[in-house]
C-alpha cells in the first residue's frame, strides 16, 4: 500500500480485520497474540470464541477495539472500508495489504510472518504453497483450457472478472474467464450470460450462498453448460487456506 507503519516487535495484541488473515496468524502459531477478529473469521473455529469479536469486515465496532489495547491491526485495501480504516489509522498501527493474484497474496504471508515475529513459519507456509501452484501449472498447461463464468452474487447476478484474485486463481486452475473483459466484479444480465455461452459455469459457495437448487436457474439461461458450485474460500482466500487451492483445482479439471 506504500504507507509506513510503525509497529511494536513483536506484537502482543493483535487485531484481524480479514478472515484469510486471521486464518492465516492462527496458522502461523499466533493465537495467544489475536485478541480482536471479525464476525466472519470463522477459521479456525475458536477464533471467533477465544477472542473478541469486533463487528464486520465493512462495520467495525470501534469501542470494542479500543478496549482491546490493540498494538497491531490487519486489514485489506479491499475487504476494509477506507473510513473505518482512516479512523482505526488515527489511533493505532493499521498494516494493509492489497493482493489481486498469487505473488501478491505469498508476499503478504511472508510480511505478516515479519512483522509478527514469525517468519521462518511464514516462509515456509509460502513455499510449500508456491510449489503447490508450480505443480499445478504444469498440469493445467497439459490440458484444455474452458472459458468459465464465476458468480459471486445472486439478485442482481454477479461475476468475478479481471482485475481480482479470483481470476488469477482461474488462470492457474487451468481456465479462462468468460468476463475478462470486464473488470472487478460487475453485474451480469441473464442475456448477457447466454450470449457468453460459456460451457462452464461456476456459482461460488460465498459470499452468496449459492447451493444446488440454483443450478436449474442457470441450467435454464446456459443448456449446454456444464454447472457446478465450487469451494468460494479457495478461489478467494489469500492466506495459509491456499494451501488447499491447488489440490482442489486440478480435481476441477
Amino acid at each position: 500500500m506504500g504507507r509506513r507503519v510503525a509497529v511494536l516487535f513483536p506484537p502482543r495484541r493483535i487485531v484481524s480485520l480479514v478472515p484469510s488473515q486471521t486464518e492465516l496468524l492462527f496458522d502461523l502459531g499466533l493465537a495467544d497474540k489475536v485478541v480482536g477478529v471479525t464476525k466472519f473469521c470463522i477459521h479456525p473455529a475458536e477464533a471467533r470464541t477465544k477472542t473478541t469479536v469486533i463487528g464486520g469486515t465493512k462495520n467495525f465496532d470501534f469501542e470494542k477495539i479500543a478496549a482491546l489495547k490493540p498494538d497491531l491491526i490487519i486489514g485489506n485495501k479491499e475487504e476494509n472500508y477506507q473510513g473505518g480504516i482512516e479512523q482505526l489509522a488515527a489511533e493505532y498501527p493499521v498494516w494493509l495489504s492489497d493482493i489481486s493474484n498469487l505473488p501478491e497474496a505469498l508476499d503478504m504471508i511472508r510480511r505478516v510472518g515479519f512483522i509478527t515475529g514469525a517468519k521462518e513459519k511464514a516462509e515456509a507456509l509460502a513455499t510449500e504453497i508456491d510449489a503447490s501452484f508450480a505443480a499445478l501449472a504444469i498440469a493445467a498447461n497439459e490440458s484444455a483450457t474452458d472459458s468459465v463464468a464465476y458468480f459471486i452474487w445472486r439478485k442482481p447476478y454477479m461475476v468475478a472478472a479481471s482485475g481480482t484474485f479470483i481470476d488469477d486463481m482461474l488462470r492457474r486452475a487451468g481456465f479462462t474467464n468468460a468476463f475478462a473483459n470486464q473488470a472487478r466484479y460487475p453485474e451480469i444480465t441473464a442475456e448477457q450470460l447466454a450470449a457468453a455461452a460459456p460451457p462452464r459455469i461456476l456459482l461460488s459457495s460465498e459470499p452468496y450462498p449459492f447451493g444446488e437448487k440454483h443450478i436449474a436457474e442457470f441450467q435454464a439461461i446456459c443448456p449446454a453448460a456444464k454447472i457446478e458450485i465450487v469451494d468460494g474460500e479457495l478461489f478467494s482466500w489469500y492466506g495459509s487456506r491456499l494451501r488447499k487451492s491447488a489440490a482442489y483445482f486440478s480435481q476441477l479439471r
